[in-house]
């Protein structure tokens, strides 16, 4: 196998990042009040900026065949998880307060894109693999399942075409009502060619002396070279914004996306709707109020010295820091430590610019503690992919700190912690179109937590914990979704002891990863103690490695550095859906097929529901056991078993042990059949694919 992208993840370890979030009030001691002159005109300069803010949101009581779509104003638009059955997902991934729906499922006049799972096309990177094309004129019309006042959308517009970007208009009307336009851009999305990726879509080859799948060679050592088409490898194609309604609309009323004639766009892409009703904003009278240290709530002035001031003055008199409505530039990070930043609510307080982020003090200064951030919007500026920018959304270490219900939205990483440190809960967020990681906890992040939080399009892992150089421990991903990673995986385990990942929905990962994984790979420490993989969901999930050349699975294990045999691992409860190829992947790399194991893997109370091909794929030295693994609708035979590709006469380097209960297949059979057992070689590089049926209640 050629080597994989190793450069990747050893260029992005020096990013940083950190969090907190939950305000809390105290009394304000009389001896710190301004004086009364002063505190009254700041109360009405106070009280002009914050109804002005208020007024920016008032509140009242592809490569697919395209297909026509049907357009029916009067049917419902279905309510969908992961363009899923709610029942299906039911008590797994995110609890969220907006409701998703797809596109190909509401009333249009466009053009349904997909079904595709092909890597660099648009409906590949869609939710559900699906998406509507509009041209100029056309419409989707969604109908709203309760009541809302703010919608997010989902939507990819062309690229300029020398790269960067254009915009365009779409118009937003509710019952052919209250029409408001907004201005889409592309100019955060569209990437391009090898790692670190380029935003010049005619650019050449970045690294000419790596092999590549497409002409299955290393172009600059072959004679003649070979033409490589461009644009190279597009990729990260979509966006969202977010839009207040100006008033609460009931269920069952229409919201119209209409893109206008003479839109310098020749298509937009919408890919889905959240709605939800979002209400008043949060308001924090006793606190540190950011406007009276000099923050402008109409974003034209910087307010980060102001920012710094409230925070100075709300850490000497034991107070929250509070920014009300409006949009904040901030141009540089904001350190916090010992310190509650609270907003008005993500969808009324916006800090925004170039290099924005809340960082805690790094760990070698001794981290930060007493961290907590919430109720704001992080909006960044980031449109490349550069691993030494410190450009992430929140940075640094910070310890018994919490972050919660903040939106993070184009910036590098959402969140990236650098420890040693311990007890950060990061909990309720939406993190979206990051160029890389949505979350990663790096190098001696302990005893932490990572719940309900919502991640989308991510040009990297959307979770991760990368135990490099100083393990992790006792860290708990639960009850988050993650969908449509651009690249890499949902959620990825880099070594560490005693993890849990339990209750999370991961869909649509697109290359050179999947929905699960467990690496030894990027320096990590090994895996020791437990680790706990238990009642998680994946869809439409195990994508096309182009390194390899392979189908990985959805959930996938790769021996690289080290064996992955110190760890008890439990893969518990776990239900895999519509796998493009298999379910479950063990695996290791050829300079090192004879040097490591994968061992102490037990699979139990687990249902498969359609593979493209096996359940099992086996391409390493080892073991795992089975106990009432369930499947149905296999594509291919159950075990695809290669073991370390040297086929003794003994049978394959991996054995397989049937710990009873096992049951179902498809139809070659049951999928784990006698014949099988223990280490029967079956190995079959790339079986035919057949795609399985959509998945249905068990």
């Amino acid at each position: 196998m050629p080597p994989r992208r190793a450069a990747s993840r050893a260029a992005i370890r020096v990013a940083s990042r950190a969090a907190a979030g939950a305000a809390s009030t105290r009394a304000v001691p009389a001896r710190v009040l301004p004086a009364r002159a002063a505190a009254a005109r700041a109360a009405a300069v106070l009280a002009a900026l914050t109804a002005s803010a208020l007024g920016l949101g008032a509140l009242g009581a592809g490569a697919a065949e395209a297909r026509p779509a049907a357009a029916d104003p009067a049917a419902p638009t279905a309510v969908t998880r992961a363009a899923l059955d709610p029942a299906l997902v039911e008590g797994r991934g995110a609890r969220v307060d907006f409701a998703e729906q797809e596109a190909e499922n509401a009333a249009t006049s466009g053009t349904v894109i997909g079904p595709d799972r092909t890597a660099y096309s648009l409906p590949a990177e869609a939710s559900g693999r699906k998406a509507v094309k509009l041209e100029p004129g056309q419409y989707v019309e969604f109908t709203l399942p309760a009541a809302a006042d703010a919608v997010t959308i989902r939507y990819s517009l062309p690229d300029a075409p020398a790269g960067g970007g254009i915009t365009a208009p779409l118009d937003v009307t509710v019952n052919g009502k209250n029409r408001r336009s907004m201005t889409l851009t592309s100019q955060y999305s569209w990437l391009y060619n090898q790692y670190p990726f380029s935003n010049d879509p005619q650019a050449g080859l970045l690294h000419p002396d790596w092999w590549i799948t497409e002409c299955g060679c290393v172009p600059a050592a072959t004679t003649p070279a070979p033409v490589i088409a461009k644009p190279f490898r597009p990729t990260h194609m979509y966006d969202e914004q977010r839009l207040l309604l100006g008033r609460t609309h009931r269920a069952g009323d229409k919201v119209r996306l209409t893109v206008p004639a003479g839109s310098p766009a020749a298509w937009t892409v919408i890919d889905l709707l959240d709605s939800q009703r979002v209400g008043a904003p949060h308001v924090e009278a006793t606190a540190a109020n950011a406007l009276l240290f000099g923050a402008d709530p109409t974003g034209r002035r910087d307010s980060a010295d102001a920012i710094d001031r409230a925070i100075a003055f709300a850490k000497r008199h034991r107070l929250p820091v509070y920014l009300p409505p409006g949009t904040y530039q901030v141009n540089r990070h904001i350190i916090v430590d010992g310190v509650t930043l609270t907003g008005a609510g993500s969808w009324y307080t916006t800090v925004k610019g170039k290099g924005v982020g809340f960082y805690g003090k790094e760990a070698a200064d001794g981290g930060s503690r007493g961290v907590h951030l919430s109720r704001f919007a992080i909006e960044g500026d980031v449109r490349e992919r550069v691993d030494t920018d410190q450009v992430n959304g929140v940075g640094g270490a910070m310890s018994d700190s919490t972050i919660d219900s903040l939106y993070i939205h184009h910036t590098k990483v959402g969140l990236w912690f650098d420890g040693p440190m311990s007890n950060v809960k990061v909990t309720r967020n939406v993190i979206t179109d990051q160029i890389a990681d949505g979350l990663n906890f790096h190098t001696g992040v302990t005893d932490s937590l990572v719940q309900d939080n919502f991640v989308r399009n991510t040009g990297d892992d959307g979770l991760a914990m990368w135990a490099e150089k100083t393990t992790n421990a006792r860290n708990t991903f639960d009850h988050n979704t993650v969908q449509s990673p651009t690249l890499a995986n949902g959620i990825a385990i880099y070594g560490g002891a005693d993890t849990t990942v339990t209750a999370n929905l991961v869909a649509d990962p697109v290359r050179e990863g999947s929905a699960l994984h467990v690496g030894s790979r990027f320096g990590a420490e090994p895996f020791t103690g437990s680790l706990r993989i238990d009642g998680n969901t994946t869809v439409r999930s195990g994508t096309y490695e182009l390194n390899w050349n392979i189908g990985l699975g959805a959930i996938w294990f790769y021996a690289l550095d080290r064996s992955i045999d110190q760890a008890d691992i439990q893969v518990t409860g776990n239900s895999f859906l519509d796998s493009t190829y298999n379910a479950i992947m063990l695996v290791s790399d050829w300079p090192v097929k004879d040097k490591v194991r994968i061992e102490n893997v037990h699979f139990k109370d687990v249902r498969v529901d359609g593979t493209g091909t096996s359940v099992v794929s086996a391409r390493v030295a080892g073991s795992a056991s089975f106990e009432n693994v369930d499947a149905r609708n296999v594509g291919a035979v159950g075990v695809n078993n290669c073991g370390s590709f040297n086929f003794p006469a003994t049978g394959s380097e991996f054995t397989l042990l049937d710990r009873g209960g096992n049951d179902g297949g498809g139809t070659t059979g049951p999928w784990l059949a006698g014949w099988e057992l223990p280490n029967t070689i079956t190995c079959d590089d790339r079986p035919p694919v057949v795609a399985p049926p959509a998945p249905s209640p068990w």
